[in-house]
């Protein structure tokens, strides 16, 4: 009872933010629930004079319900599509990771950016957006104007994407024919469902192919996401190992419980869909996760301070388009030594 006593005025302040983020980011889908939860926490923030009675619950919001979020994710993953479209994006999915975190370490280093920025940054950029800052934020342990700060940048390259990607993708010569080449293309160099999805979407009506590219790319982004597994427990380990502790090789430190259970999620996915249960049916366990990251970030908005958010802006926007330019270049690159452009 003291644990709902303490989190409950917190905990429903988070879920008054999500309800109006969640219902106008479905109708905009190329803003979003979360960046649009981000600004109306950073809003309702001044007009809360004390808020010692929401902070514990807004932290619970913000660490805890981000991890269950992760978890639901899984039951948007069935294994065997993602593994089939895998063996023709595979390839570009890794060169395209491996580039954006190779970026950001190097870039932080170089022009001296926060860490876990760069970090959650290359992750968010070459992953998927705010489902891959969401995971990384619990293992790293990344405070919530370092959230926001990654969130605000990947959020403001995912738009440009959207517009310009679909404009590119006729410069370059891309198949009208089939959705295949430039589905793989947003899927694999666009980080957010949102803006893959109008981009895909957009190339589709430019050239009447029903939902050929809407297909492929979300299921490509499908793969990525499965990429969330290997790099948290990387960065977990790492995590453990500044901690320098006798427990650094204490696997519950290194492999996070909620990843444990993200891939539970999408096993039961997998297995229930092989015996012929209808994906539609996990439908309400994706929704209910997208609700839960708004949720998270309306908590992490309302705790962000704003004035140090505009001052750190300048190096991660930086940062971040160093990222998207060379996951662009990379994709681009691969599809063509792979002949699928």
């Amino acid at each position: 009872m003291n644990f709902i006593k303490e989190n409950l005025k917190g905990f429903i302040l988070a879920i008054l933010i999500a309800i109006p983020a969640f219902i106008i980011g479905a109708k905009f889908p190329l803003i979003g629930g979360p960046i649009l939860a981000i600004i109306f926490g950073m809003i309702l923030n001044p007009l809360v004079k004390d808020k010692s009675s929401y902070e514990k619950g807004i932290r619970f919001t913000s660490k805890k319900i981000l991890q269950y979020a992760v978890i639901l994710l899984g039951f948007g993953l069935n294994l065997n599509v993602v593994l089939e479209t895998g063996k023709q994006s595979l390839p570009i999915i890794v060169s395209t990771i491996t580039t954006s975190l190779l970026i950001a370490y190097f870039l932080s280093k170089a022009f001296k950016i926060d860490s876990k920025i760069a970090t959650l940054v290359g992750v968010g950029s070459s992953i998927c957006g705010g489902s891959a800052i969401a995971a990384t934020t619990s293992v790293i342990n990344a405070d919530d104007d370092e959230v926001a700060t990654a969130l605000s940048v990947i959020f403001f390259f995912n738009v440009l994407a959207a517009i310009i990607f679909p404009q590119l993708g006729v410069l370059l010569n891309f198949s009208t024919e089939s959705g295949n080449a430039f589905g793989i293309f947003a899927g694999t160099a666009i980080n957010d469902t949102s803006s893959v999805t109008a981009a895909a979407s957009t190339w589709d009506s430019m050239f009447n192919l029903s939902t050929q590219t809407l297909d492929k790319a979300v299921t490509v982004k499908l793969t990525r996401t499965l990429a969330i597994i290997p790099i948290t427990l990387v960065l977990a380990f790492i995590q453990t190992k500044k901690t320098k502790t006798t427990e650094i090789y204490n696997w519950k430190k290194i492999f996070p419980l909620f990843i444990i259970y993200f891939i539970i999620a999408s096993l039961i996915t997998t297995i229930l869909t092989n015996f012929g249960v209808d994906q539609s049916v996990f439908s309400p366990f994706k929704t209910l996760s997208k609700f839960f990251i708004i949720m998270a970030m309306g908590a992490i908005g309302f705790n962000t301070n704003l004035v140090k958010l505009i001052k750190k802006g300048g190096k991660p926007i930086f940062l971040g388009f160093t990222c998207w330019i060379g996951i662009t270049i990379v994709s681009l690159f691969m599809q063509h030594a792979l002949n699928i452009w």
